[in-house]
């Protein structure tokens, strides 16, 4: 079931409408970095407008310069460990679409589902990134404490996160928000599995980029497997 659910997704990445999805994705996340360098550079233009005077040494004129390059290297470090996680984030702001396009190409006779508002799927999206992000910040203290289990560590929390995820996106536009999260629960076993094989790209380059779509396009086929008993 779970590696059927994932082959079919995989035969349907050349859908237009998924490409679509992804560029979006990418190229709001790189807006977003973008704009935050922005921000940046204009808050030390800001703090370094004026020479500053420390004692034993005099005027600084150099320290502007120093902030600068620094937080170009802190960007540069933050895009490394934000860009999947954001990008994954911002792209699911669009997985509607991907889930549609699985179900026009595999489930035809469905009937048409509610449209999904665009504060609601960014309240969905806040909550997904902010669980990401913190999820796997705290991760991180597990790396340090347990190295030696550290991709056991990163592939199962991010396997649960994800799996929870997707799948309730797929199942809530058929049965709504409740009913989906009770049938995640009564299938936590094959959405652990499943969302473990999704995160095992997220540690390729580039690759992982693909993921939200991937994952939502399985779990809209694994939803309709066990929906179905």
């Amino acid at each position: 079931m779970i590696f059927s659910a994932f082959l079919k997704a995989i035969a349907q990445l050349p859908d237009p409408r998924f490409r679509s999805v992804l560029w979006r994705g990418i190229g709001l996340t790189i807006a977003l970095l973008v704009g935050l360098y922005a921000i940046l550079l204009w808050l030390i233009e800001w703090l370094t407008s004026e020479p500053i005077t420390l004692p034993g040494v005099g005027e600084v004129t150099w320290l502007g310069d120093l902030l600068s390059w620094g937080s170009l290297g802190l960007i540069i470090v933050m895009s490394i460990f934000l860009m999947v996680p954001v990008a994954s984030a911002i792209t699911s702001l669009f997985l509607d679409e991907v889930a549609q396009a699985v179900e026009d190409k595999h489930f035809p006779s469905l009937p048409d589902v509610p449209h999904v508002s665009f504060w609601d799927g960014l309240r969905d999206t806040v909550n997904f990134l902010g669980v990401l992000i913190g999820a796997n910040i705290f991760a991180f203290i597990l790396y340090a404490i347990f190295p030696f289990a550290a991709l056991f560590i990163f592939y199962a929390l991010n396997g649960f996160l994800l799996g929870r995820e997707y799948f309730q996106l797929a199942a809530m536009r058929r049965i709504g928000r409740a009913r989906a999260k009770e049938l995640r629960k009564e299938n936590q076993g094959k959405i652990w599995v499943a969302g473990c094989l999704m995160a095992v790209p997220l540690s390729i380059p580039f690759v992982n980029l693909v993921i939200p779509i991937l994952g939502a396009a399985t779990f809209t086929h694994l939803y309709h497997a066990v929906s179905r008993g």
